[in-house]
């Protein structure tokens, strides 16, 4: 219990890292153009400040720290501007930019009714209002790029050629109605060589038309369905495709259910229940299966006789053991591909084109996946903050941290396009359209439309983390 909530402790500290980085450098990019065009900044605020803020650069004990003045305050008890405010609000859900003059959630209505000022965003020419609002989006994939060059050229890229995997891929029975057979190699999906495996690379055959495959010494090409979906292919047990893995014990941890079994390196099980084994994929799918049938209603008593298992060891011995609560045997299985691992280094110059190389393939199947939005599988796959915080490691792994938070960074940049009022995306376009057209929209027209794009916005999230809290109950 307490290993597992320091494990939830440390995939939050990096969440709320990654998240308040990219927010930052989010708002840095609006910041930057309205700069850049002397729009005037009014605020700068990681997280919200309804009503009062955790810190303030306006606030008296910091200007007495440093040295100046209070900020005066008018009639209404708010400050007067004496620069950009910096602060940390209290409530964690992004930050914000409040520049002087444009319409969107932090705008001031009282500032609105007055003579338009040569400062304000709204007097500003329509190519350098779309400049500011693109700023963010603009930082998020150069902030993607940059930190994919940084991993490359820290790490480099390390992965198993698709030439060097001698046991082939492992397929689900819908995979193998479509053709593919257990041991397949995969070289090919339509005429992209598929130099490794990588998740991403069900996206690539869930579009494709034809897949090539090494099958008994010879290249073979499947047809691949017209109808197919990348999230029915997640969904399906044991996966669509997936690298397969020889079933040999190289370890067993003392003390555990393998261990009081008597499994020892070398082992290897070939039945679990009667149900054969033929490698490391269908022990762990049977354990799944194992697992699917108990219910949250279930007593210690069914689960008890859920993880007595009968194990058939090396086809001739035959043990019974019972498997942990968490339904784990207690031994690490073989690495067949150790000695065959490549890794590709790169020199600090060549690390920028190849990340944004990374960060472009990235985008492109992070906008693919967006076809799914709109389907009933696709609503219900929606994640909020605790989806998110899973996705990190519950280590803290420096290489998977910089690449989930670029990962991030490019998916704030693509949503934070999508043409929704309240959005960067929805700006634009109305931008666009002002510019085209030169009949610029009334501020009124612009305030309601505001308004409904944040509740767009906030219906989003609530429906997000609400799947987030179902997934919780298994629902």
């Amino acid at each position: 219990m307490e290993s597992r909530i320091l494990e939830i402790l440390i995939q939050g500290g990096q969440l709320i890292t990654a998240l308040s980085l990219l927010v930052i450098l989010h708002e840095g990019g609006h910041f930057l153009f309205a700069k850049l065009f002397r729009a005037r900044v009014e605020k700068f605020y990681l997280f919200f400040d309804y009503k009062f803020s955790i810190f303030s650069t306006y606030s008296n004990w910091f200007r007495k720290l440093i040295g100046k003045a209070p900020v005066p305050k008018n009639e209404n008890g708010e400050y007067e501007y004496q620069g950009t405010e910096y602060g940390v609000g209290w409530i964690p859900l992004g930050g914000y930019v409040k520049i002087s003059g444009m319409i969107d959630e932090s705008m001031d209505k009282e500032q609105m009714k007055q003579p338009p000022q040569p400062w304000e965003f709204r007097t500003k020419p329509a190519w350098q209002r779309l400049f500011i609002m693109l700023g963010g989006v603009l930082m998020n994939f150069l902030t993607a790029f940059v930190i994919y060059a940084m991993v490359l050229f820290t790490w480099g890229r390390t992965y198993v050629k698709s030439t060097d995997m001698e046991y082939g891929m492992k397929f689900s029975n819908e995979a193998k109605n479509d053709g593919f057979k257990d041991g397949d190699i995969i070289i090919k999906i339509d005429d992209a060589i598929v130099e490794s495996w990588d998740g991403r690379k069900l996206q690539d055959i869930s579009n494709a038309k034809t897949v090539t495959v090494l099958r008994d010494g010879g290249e073979m090409v499947i047809s691949m369905p017209e109808d197919m979906s990348l999230l029915d292919m997640l969904e399906q047990e044991p996966l669509y495709a997936s690298v397969r893995l020889p079933m040999l014990i190289d370890s067993v941890c003392p003390g555990m259910p393998a261990d009081k079994a008597g499994l020892k390196k070398g082992d290897r099980i070939t039945a679990i229940n009667g149900k054969t084994v033929g490698d490391f994929n269908d022990f762990q799918y049977q354990l799944l299966v194992l697992q699917d049938v108990l219910s949250e209603n279930s007593t210690h008593a069914d689960s008890l006789r859920q993880r007595t298992v009968t194990l058939v060891v090396n086809g001739t011995d035959t043990v019974k053991t019972v498997l942990t609560e968490s339904f784990v045997l207690g031994f690490k299985n073989h690495e067949p591909y150790a000695d065959k691992i490549t890794t590709k280094k790169y020199g600090f110059i060549e690390s920028f084109p190849a990340g944004v190389k990374l960060g472009w393939e990235t985008m492109v199947s992070y906008v693919d996946q967006l076809k799914y939005l709109f389907t009933q599988k696709g609503v219900r796959s929606v994640g909020g903050f605790i989806g998110i915080g899973k996705i990190f490691a519950p280590v803290w792994d420096w290489y998977k941290f910089w690449m989930m938070t670029a990962f991030l960074s490019v998916a704030l940049g693509v949503m934070n396009l999508l043409p929704i009022p309240a959005l960067d995306g929805g700006h634009a376009i109305i931008t666009f359209f002002e510019m085209l057209t030169g009949k610029k929209p009334s501020e009124k027209f612009l305030e309601r439309i505001q308004i409904v794009g944040m509740w767009l916005l906030l219906a989003l999230m609530l429906l997000a983390n609400i799947n987030d809290v179902l997934r919780l109950f298994g629902v």
